[in-house]
């Protein structure tokens, strides 16, 4: 009797569970960047800290973390790049600035190969989509670098918003 009661209960909760599972739909639209906004941001970022006499690396990431443009300006360190991509996967994965991660930069979390929690990183978020992410590296501060991510994202936000 008991075992016939546990069959029961635990087809009640399968039959639950699919019918949970049947009001979700087969498949989802997933807002990508297309590679020319990306390079817009890239260029908008270069030409942002240009105009400060910087010379930089930029790295805008697809919403799946992969590199989709990076650039880095003639004379800018080559370590630019590797830090432009580390900050922008960082500010993906969490969602937020990376100027807003340094609580977690000396935590095990903050030591993670591949993720770099200076500013400099920003998640490209519109029409409440995230896209990827933003990062530059090479400037004398981070606050540069945010500032020149932040004018590469404001070069296409409202065609973002729009659609």
């Amino acid at each position: 009797m008991r075992f016939s009661l546990h069959r029961l209960a635990l087809a009640g909760l399968s039959m639950f569970s699919v019918t949970s599972w049947g009001d979700e739909p087969v498949a989802i639209d997933i807002k990508r960047l297309s590679m020319d906004t990306a390079l817009v941001i890239a260029r908008a970022a270069v030409s942002e800290c240009r105009k400060q006499g910087i010379q930089i690396g930029v790295v805008v990431m697809d919403r799946g973390g992969r590199t989709q443009v990076a650039l880095r300006d003639t004379v800018a360190a080559d370590i630019t790049l590797r830090s432009a991509e580390e900050k922008a996967y960082a500010a993906l994965s969490f969602n937020v600035p990376t100027s807003e991660l340094g609580a977690r930069a000396d935590s095990p979390l903050g030591r993670l190969d591949g993720l770099v929690m200076l500013p400099g990183g920003l998640p490209i978020q519109a029409a409440g989509e995230i896209f990827g992410a933003v990062g530059v590296s090479g400037a004398p501060s981070g606050k540069v670098d945010e500032d020149c991510a932040a004018a590469g994202i404001k070069a296409v936000i409202d065609d973002l918003e729009m659609g």
